[in-house]
């Protein structure tokens, strides 16, 4: 009996909660009235091209919104629209020898992202820039880490898209 009384409160108000709409145990802040979402293609713009970035990343966030969301995914007029560009895709040193040689490179990839909200605007963001890297020891060449390196970014990519626009941390 005193389990109980311990454990009733607790779920009361987790029910409440998740009941009220606005918060989801998955970290989400959606108005009940907000249904569907269009996730647009993510245009490659940076100079130095990866050519299957570009998918990987649109995929990736409509998958997450697929799984977190109890969102209903369409291709054009969603309540919520998000769309971005790739701006970014470089190597630089990370780290540096003594003898001034590079030790680590850091890929990091960047992208800019337009978030709309179609019944509640005041959560609108335009051209926010999200920016994730990844560093691989210089002995590797770039090429053969580069998909690996490119899964953790978009990760991390996405992981900032989705609590900007939709956990609005």
């Amino acid at each position: 009996m005193r389990l109980l009384t311990r454990i009733l409160p607790i779920l009361a108000a987790a029910l409440l909660l998740s009941a009220c709409g606005i918060y989801s145990f998955s970290g989400t802040s959606i108005q009940n009235d907000v249904e569907t979402i269009a996730i647009n293609y993510f245009e490659y713009r940076a100079e130095k091209v990866n050519p299957t970035l570009s998918d990987e990343l649109t995929e990736a966030l409509r998958t997450r919104f697929r799984r977190m969301t109890r969102l209903e995914q369409v291709e054009q007029d969603g309540d919520l629209e998000i769309s971005g560009e790739i701006t970014g895709y470089d190597v630089r040193p990370a780290s540096v020898s003594a003898e001034e040689i590079a030790t680590q490179n850091r890929l990091t990839v960047s992208v800019r992202v337009t978030f709309t909200n179609r019944k509640y605007p005041e959560d609108d963001f335009e051209g926010k820039t999200f920016s994730a890297y990844a560093d691989y020891d210089s002995n590797n060449s770039l090429d053969s880490v580069e998909s690996s390196l490119c899964a953790e970014i978009i990760d991390k990519l996405i992981e900032d898209i989705f609590n900007a626009s939709v956990a609005q941390w």
